[in-house]
């Protein structure tokens, strides 16, 4: 069987909406056992993300078309994303293991199990206490993916109005990224401005992660990277994980297939080589509503592979994409 590594999911944060009745071993969700089974997961990737305007006591504030959050939004935020992370703990298995070293990683291959690896999406919750990050490392907390839609106290998100999006990581940003490299955490540029990404390009000493974005030369949306930002990911001996969402996939949303998830592999080949795209699904962070016949979940990750090998993309080249570059990274790494 493939073995398949996801670099990003949303299910953990889904599922703490929905309470206990429903779990990582049973949910109507993208992301549960019997479909992780089905794909050959070897490691799947469960972010705690929590969203800062959520948190909001009273009306929000806006800096031009821009929001912000206020740092007892973001205190809250980093209550919610603890509990995630305990939630996590609480939905291990005989099957499904959390771990946070990649030595752990292999030894749960060994012995058939799943990895779960628990990441947070949104550094926002940091809320400028370094004390967060040591706590985070320590509960088991491996990449962050450092904003999300918002400044926070990190750095700037990805946008359309290129006054944000030409930002640099802040002076705290900057020294979080050195922080996460003398832990071992992986440093997550996906969701990130473009002068962010430079920044993490410029000063992080290990390789750097996009866990969910796909190609801008295909899809001209900002949450993607440009092919000389590829080639610098790649460089720094990174990965980019290709992203399920059709809305990263092509600008004609209901005409989606995984034929374009292909298309956008074999791009990042062209422009970066083949140790660059890996896996980064999105699951459970969108709702197909309009699209017909496309992927619902791990369990139909097969019509990905074919799709990729109609592409021209070879078997090896498949391997790479399905975990080894992602493995290559997490033993550099964590």
């Amino acid at each position: 069987m493939k073995k398949l590594i996801d670099l990003h999911c949303d299910t953990i944060s889904e599922l703490q909406k929905r309470g206990a009745d429903e779990t990582i071993l049973e949910n109507h969700l993208c992301i549960h056992m019997e479909g992780m089974k089905c794909a050959g997961t070897m490691v799947q990737f469960f972010a705690c993300f929590a969203d800062g305007k959520e948190y909001e006591d009273g009306k929000p504030v806006w800096n031009g078309r821009h929001r912000q959050i206020g740092p007892e939004a973001w205190d809250r935020a980093y209550k919610a994303v603890l509990d995630m992370i305990r939630r996590i703990r609480k939905e291990e298995q005989e099957g499904l293991v959390v771990v946070e070293s990649y030595d752990e990683i292999l030894e749960n291959d060994r012995q058939h199990r799943i990895t779960a690896v628990a990441t947070v999406e949104e550094g926002g919750v940091i809320n400028g206490k370094r004390e967060r990050l040591e706590e985070l490392y320590r509960l088991g907390i491996r990449l962050i993916t450092l904003t999300w839609n918002y400044e926070n106290c990190l750095g700037y998100p990805n946008s359309r109005d290129s006054g944000v999006m030409n930002q640099g990581l802040k002076p705290f940003g900057l020294e979080m990224v050195e922080r996460m490299n003398a832990l071992g955490m992986l440093v997550d540029v996906s969701h990130l401005s473009d002068g962010g990404f430079w920044d993490c390009i410029r000063v992080s000493r290990a390789p750097v992660v996009a866990s969910h974005s796909n190609a801008r030369a295909l899809c001209n949306v900002p949450r993607n990277l440009t092919d000389d930002m590829l080639r610098a990911l790649a460089e720094k001996g990174g990965a980019a994980g290709l992203n399920f969402y059709p809305v990263f996939l092509r600008e004609e949303v209901s005409e989606v297939t995984v034929q374009d998830i292909a298309r956008h592999a074999a791009h990042m080949i062209a422009a970066a080589g083949e140790d660059l795209p890996a896996i980064g699904t999105d699951f459970d962070g969108f709702v197909c509503r309009d699209v017909t016949g496309y992927i619902s979940g791990p369990g139909e990750m097969e019509r990905v592979w074919e799709a990729m090998k109609q592409q021209g993309i070879t078997e090896r080249q498949l391997d790479k994409i399905w975990f080894g570059n992602a493995l290559r990274v997490l033993k550099a790494v964590i």
